[in-house]
Parts: C-alpha cells; structure tokens; sequence
C-alpha cells in the first residue's frame, strides 16, 4: 500500500494517536539525528585506515544484516518525539544517550566488517573466536566474571554468540578511549585484542572483498504501527516464568500486627520503583522493562500479603535493590534474559 502522509504536526499527538501510525508512514530521515553519530563512527574507522562503503538506514531495531555491509539503526533515533514515545513504551531508549549509540555503533560496524572482509573465513579467526555456524541461542547464561571476554555492550555480550564476541572486540581496538592493552592487561581476552589488533592492520587501506548495502526489514516496507511494534517487544523482554518472593520479601517486611502502623510495603516500593529500576539495570544490563515487570510481581504480591515495613525506609530501599539485583540476576541466569542481537 502506498504511504500515507502524515500531518505536520504529527510530533504534537499524543501517544495513543502516534500508536495508530504504520511504521512505514513515519516521515523520517537517518541525517538528521543521526548524523554526528555517524561521521564520528567513519572518521575513527578513517583513522585506523579501515576504509569499506559503509551504509547506514532505518528499521525498527538495531542489527548488521548477514552478510551485508551495512547497519541498521532504529527508527527512534531519527526523532526526539519518536524517543519520547519508545521511553514511555520501554521505560528507557536504547543507543539514546550519545556514548551508548557510539558504543552500539561500534559493535555493529564490527559485524560490517567482518562481512566486507570475510574474515570468518579466515582459520585463526575460527580459532580464537569460535565458528560463526554456531547456532544463535534463543537465551544466554553469561559468567559475569569470565575475564576470556571484552567488557562493552551490556549484560557480558560478548559471550553470547562467537559473531557478537568478535564484533565486541573490535568495538573496543576502535573505542580511541579505551585504552584496551591497560585495561585488559592479563586477561585471556588481550590476546583476542591483540590479533584484532594485528588482523585490522592487515586489512588496512585494502578494498573490501564484499559490498553489499542491502536493506533488511528497511523501515519504509514495514506495515504493522507502533502500537503493533510495541506490543510485540513488550511480549519480547517480559517476564515468562513463575517467580516466588515470599521468603525474601518477608525480610524486609512484615505482617505481623506490631508493623499495622508502617507504611504499606507495596506502597513503598511503588515510591522508590523508578531509581531503583534504573540503579539495578546499569549493574545487571538487563533492559528497564524487565526488572520493572519483576518490581510488578513483587507489588502485587506484597499487596497479597498485606505486608508492610518492618525495618527503617533507608535500610528496607538498600536491601530492596540488593533484592531486585538478586532476583533479575536470577532471571538472567535462569535463561530469561532474552537476546536483542
């Protein structure tokens, strides 16, 4: 069907009218926002001498198409009422902050670049990153404390996939900050560096063996609206399986008749929800709408319980997120952290 133009004051709508939109129809261009983000990614790759056609679009996530020597970026970022809108529906806007994009962009011109090469062919890459046929797992149990990996995107990336462990080292060799022979100074995965190190030298100011700017799921031929959008990642990155606070909860609160006085524990943590949503989701790098559907569970339950303070608010709020962190943890390691790749 052919687009359908959009008033110019669709920005003003509200979230609900903007909900009823076809993806397809959003009058959106990847210059805009995106642009500084951009050139600061060509001028570092420029600056070590990695130089290949590099092609930038929009569609409704973040991805490197297989194969393809070009890098999808989601539509929100084209627009700050469009980041409004995702925040509202996420609880938080992935690649939103200037740093986060880079270090997102990073990673996927990693994957562009072992494309444009065909270094997964090469029989050392095989070796110190592992076969790119490796099967893609639906979840992943990272070992938080594994120093064979870089540390770059969040939830210890790097272990979820061969693909994803050579796009995040090379997201760190291109970071200028990094620092990386400093950082990661005996560590097993300084010598996945130092052949990244070794492998981009090689391939320095040579053309590309492949050049391939296709568009996957290019923002203009998706047809399901937002609303339909945010549904989808919504049922994605919620929480599936039963979870059982009690014992845990009943360590900070109570009801036993003595405490009839104190503030309702479902109250409480409904005031403290959104700080310490965001304070265990930069620890655990599991995404905000996750850890608040677990906050969900542990309201609701409170409430079941009729359960209040027991303890002083400033010892229940430090012990609450020591919980929370626990309790996605958890989740994490359960295999329901849920991979975005």
């Amino acid at each position: 069907m052919p687009r359908r133009p959009l008033r110019d004051d669709w920005p003003d709508s509200g979230d609900e009218s903007l909900l009823d939109i076809r993806m397809c129809d959003l009058p959106l261009a990847i210059e805009g926002a995106m642009g500084d983000r951009i050139a600061q990614l060509r001028n570092e790759l420029d600056a070590r001498g990695v130089r290949f056609p590099l092609h930038f679009y929009l569609s409704d996530e973040w991805f490197t198409p297989d194969g393809a020597t070009s890098i999808a970026v989601p539509f929100y970022l084209a627009h700050e009422r469009l980041e409004r809108l995702e925040e509202s529906q996420m609880l938080e806007v992935e690649g939103g902050e200037y740093e986060w994009c880079m270090r997102i962009l990073r990673h996927e011109a990693g994957h562009a670049i072992d494309n444009a090469y065909r270094l997964r062919l090469r029989r050392q890459r095989r070796s110190i990153f592992g076969p790119h046929s490796t099967p893609y797992p639906e979840f992943y149990t990272p070992k938080p404390y594994s120093k064979s990996f870089v540390l770059h995107l969040d939830a210890w990336y790097a272990q979820s996939h061969p693909d994803e462990d050579f796009a995040e080292t090379f997201a760190v060799w291109l970071t200028p900050t990094s620092e990386w022979r400093t950082r990661y100074a005996g560590w097993p995965a300084l010598k996945k560096l130092e052949y990244m190190d070794a492998l981009m030298t090689s391939i320095r100011n040579r053309a590309p063996l492949v050049t391939n700017p296709a568009e996957v799921d290019s923002l203009s031929r998706i047809r399901k609206t937002l609303g339909q959008h945010y549904r989808r990642k919504r049922r994605h990155y919620g929480v599936d399986y039963p979870n059982f606070y009690d014992r845990d909860l009943r360590r900070l609160f109570s009801e036993a008749p003595e405490f009839s006085g104190n503030a309702a524990a479902s109250q409480f943590i409904a005031r403290i929800r959104k700080p310490v949503r965001r304070v265990v989701a930069g620890w655990t790098g599991i995404y905000q709408y996750t850890i608040d559907q677990v906050i969900e569970d542990m309201i609701e339950r409170c409430r079941e319980l009729k359960l209040r303070l027991a303890v002083p608010e400033d010892q229940a709020r430090q012990e609450f997120t020591v919980l929370l962190t626990v309790q996605a943890m958890n989740y994490l390691h359960s295999g329901g952290h849920r991979l975005f790749l």
